[in-house]
């Protein structure tokens, strides 16, 4: 009982079907064009978005044929409208990185509401504002979950599951409905927010694919990644490194203790709901992770590619005593000082071209370090293992260095991103592949294990990251 998943991530959009053995077939990608009209905006194309995604789950079809469920997962936060009757976007997506929002929510911050531009909360009273000439119950509010579960199902369903909802800055804490007082502060209508639904369940049938599967799962892309490393219980914890980082940790059935952000720096997260009932979890960011090497390749013209840095930190031994502190849009948890810059320390006249290289991957690997510690604090529980997927995770020396900084096993995924077997885990529990998710997950195994093999300067590191905090400081002093 195949499963085909569309998945919507920031720079690319992908189908594959997923066999009940966790195997992957027909995996057709796409590049997601962007526009960036001035600094700090970011917008995609709605249009772009459903054809784009309509083509390549059709591609998939078309060289495995039949499938028994489709499967959403994607960005989360990006905020679009369109009109309920006729289906046409109204405006540009704006994208979650998208900043244009950044004084209302400071100017919020006296009344007790505390968001922050990256959520669909800000984003939201800013489109229906630009089109305050629209009757709004003719509109239909969405993240990109909902926009394509529209697409899908022919305007059959206007829904967001619980995973997308809970990062719009738009829903009550415990996760169970919007928020009117919310909705009431932003002079947002509810008539144009989605209904909110489990991770697993018929939605209806997709009736724009060949065959009308069913969409079985809605689920944001880096819960579906959580699920399909297999942590699903308390403790278990997975990091994605991409153009930033991400780690999520399973915090289990009990909402962690905290509104909006804990002591140690992560967010409360719904994991997935399945029956109505949710699970939780937390998360821990990096701003800057595979920027880090794009400005080592694009930037300092230091290498011809990503792929050249394996090869060339591993030719030495360590960093020569270089420090990198890799800030180079602010700092994420647990600090959250978006004043903060990139910072390098210790180069002398000996450095070298491999050890400042070695020096990056050093830093990325520390502050990867700095996400588990958080989520070890914050949640009240030790992460025994980190489990590890994404686009730098090809690197063998970067992946080593992670080992060594965090002090602990590090399990690289089998495949290269985990969202597409978590989407289809929570399908298949839907149509009956599988009976319960702990089933399902049963098919995740690690490609590889890595154990710590030395011991890193933990301490002259944190004090370099401490160096890098308060450099522009009027940016140091906005706090969402």
């Amino acid at each position: 009982m195949s499963v085909l998943v569309l998945d919507v991530g920031s720079s690319t959009l992908r189908a594959a079907v997923v066999h009940p053995d966790g195997t992957l077939a027909a995996e057709v990608r796409r590049q997601i064009p962007r526009r960036t009209p001035g600094p700090g905006l970011v917008e995609l194309d709605a249009t772009s978005l459903a054809e784009g995604s309509l083509a390549v789950a059709g591609a998939a079809l078309e060289r495995v044929g039949r499938v028994e469920a489709v499967a959403v997962t994607t960005q989360r936060a990006s905020t679009m409208l369109w009109e309920r009757a006729t289906g046409k976007p109204v405006g540009p997506v704006i994208g979650w990185q998208d900043l244009r929002t950044v004084g209302r929510c400071l100017a919020l911050r006296p009344s007790g509401l505390r968001l922050s531009p990256n959520q669909s909360a800000t984003k939201l009273a800013h489109l229906l504002e630009e089109h305050r000439s629209l009757d709004p119950e003719g509109l239909c509010f969405g993240t990109i979950d909902s926009w394509l579960a529209w697409v899908l199902t022919e305007g059959g369903v206007h829904v967001t599951d619980a995973t997308n909802a809970g990062v719009t800055g738009l829903v009550l804490l415990d996760g169970s409905a919007w928020d009117q007082s919310v909705l009431s502060m932003l002079s947002i209508p509810p008539s144009v927010l989605p209904r909110i639904v489990d991770s697993s369940g018929v939605l209806g049938p997709a009736t724009a694919l060949r065959g009308a599967p069913p969409l079985a799962a809605l689920v944001g892309d880096q819960q579906a990644a959580l699920v399909g490393q297999g942590c699903i219980f308390p403790g278990e914890a997975k990091a994605t490194f991409g153009t930033g980082a991400m780690l999520d940790c399973s915090t289990g059935l009990e909402r962690p203790g905290f509104a909006v952000r804990g002591e140690a720096g992560t967010v409360p997260v719904v994991a997935w709901r399945v029956g109505g009932e949710v699970h939780w979890g937390i998360e821990a960011i990096m701003l800057a992770a595979g920027t880090c090497v794009d400005w080592l390749r694009d930037g300092l013209g230091l290498v011809s590619s990503a792929e050249e840095t394996d090869a060339l930190a591993s030719s030495v031994r360590d960093s020569g005593g270089v420090s990198f502190v890799p800030a180079l849009s602010g700092l994420g948890t647990p600090v959250w000082d978006f004043g903060a810059r990139g910072t390098i320390l210790g180069l002398s006249a000996s450095t070298t071209r491999a050890e400042l290289v070695r020096a990056v991957l050093e830093g990325i690997a520390q502050r990867g370090a700095d996400l588990v510690e958080a989520a070890e604090a914050d949640a009240g529980r030790p992460i025994e293992r980190l489990r590890v997927d994404g686009g730098m995770c090809a690197n063998a020396t970067f992946v080593q260095l992670l080992a060594d900084a965090t002090r602990r096993p590090v399990e690289l995924a089998r495949l290269p991103e985990m969202t597409v077997l978590g989407a289809a885990y929570l399908a298949g529990l839907a149509i009956g592949t599988w009976s319960s998710l702990e089933e399902a997950v049963s098919t995740t195994r690690p490609r590889a294990v890595l154990e710590p093999v030395r011991r890193l300067d933990r301490g002259r590191w944190l004090e370099a990251r401490a160096r890098a905090e308060a450099t522009v400081p009027a940016m140091t002093a906005i706090r969402f």
